[in-house]
């Protein structure tokens, strides 16, 4: 298999290997590479909170391509026409946000897929995916390295848990917590035990399901109790807050701040 089709972290998580990484909003390549030679196993490029275009989803997957950290895609939304240009530019793990049933997940599943089987258009030849045509059978080669992660976090998305679990192609479920607690009524506070109880109980569901979990957590303790109750991908940290914690410390070394 061409190097370049390999998709390790599908392969580990589907191992249940332990994946530690990283949400990164900086939208820069330059920052993207900085973040990369720090070795988390994956990181998190946003489209959904942080204000990336195509364009610098392209810039910073040439900037990591070069290290042992896995770029994964979040698009500001699940669409065939988003997740196209997600894979021709070389993206091979997309995590999909607001997954709420089985049709959806199988939507975006299929919009990964090549027809007959799918949806996906054919411009393999002139896309950054099959380095211009240089990878041998590129499209009979792709699909079983692609990475589907869907993200359930809120309520409805609950309901339907098992059901979108089971999906064929869909390689692990990622709850979010900040919406999952906003939408039980408690405002992005994930710490209230009625919504720890469903994150625990979500987790173990998917694992007896066969598929893997994931979640962020920026709280230490959170993130170990995350990986406790089984979850194989998780997210430790963003960037952005990161920065502005050691930008406030390091201030606050030599002045006194007024928030």
């Amino acid at each position: 298999m061409n190097k370049l089709l390999k998709n390790n972290f599908k392969e580990k998580i589907k191992n249940n290997e332990l994946q530690i990484g990283l949400w990164v909003t900086s939208t820069t390549p330059f920052l993207a590479e900085v973040t990369a030679t720090a070795a988390y196993d994956w990181l998190l490029l946003d489209g959904e909170h942080a204000p990336n275009t195509m364009q610098n989803f392209y810039g910073q997957l040439q900037a990591i391509q070069p290290y042992n950290s896995h770029p994964i895609i979040r698009p500001v939304e699940g669409s065939r026409a988003n997740i196209k240009q997600i894979l021709d530019i070389g993206a091979q793990t997309i995590l999909i946000p607001m997954v709420e049933s089985a049709e959806q997940a199988r939507e975006m599943y299929l919009s990964m897929c090549y027809p007959p089987k799918g949806y996906r258009g054919v411009g393999a030849s002139v896309a950054r995916a099959s380095r211009w045509n240089r990878i041998p059978d590129y499209m009979n080669g792709i699909e079983e390295n692609l990475c589907l992660l869907v993200q359930v976090e809120n309520v409805e998305g609950f309901k339907h848990l098992d059901e979108i679990a089971q999906v064929e192609g869909v390689d692990g479920v990622f709850f979010g917590p900040a919406d999952l607690s906003t939408d039980m009524g408690y405002a992005g506070d994930a710490s209230i035990p009625e919504v720890q109880k469903a994150l625990e109980k979500g987790i173990k569901r998917v694992r007896e399901l066969g598929k893997a979990a994931g979640t962020l957590a920026v709280d230490t303790a959170m993130a170990k109790k995350c990986i406790d109750w089984g979850a194989t991908f998780v997210a430790v940290g963003v960037d952005m807050l990161l920065y502005t914690k050691a930008l406030d410390e390091t201030l606050t070394l030599f002045k006194k701040t007024e928030k």
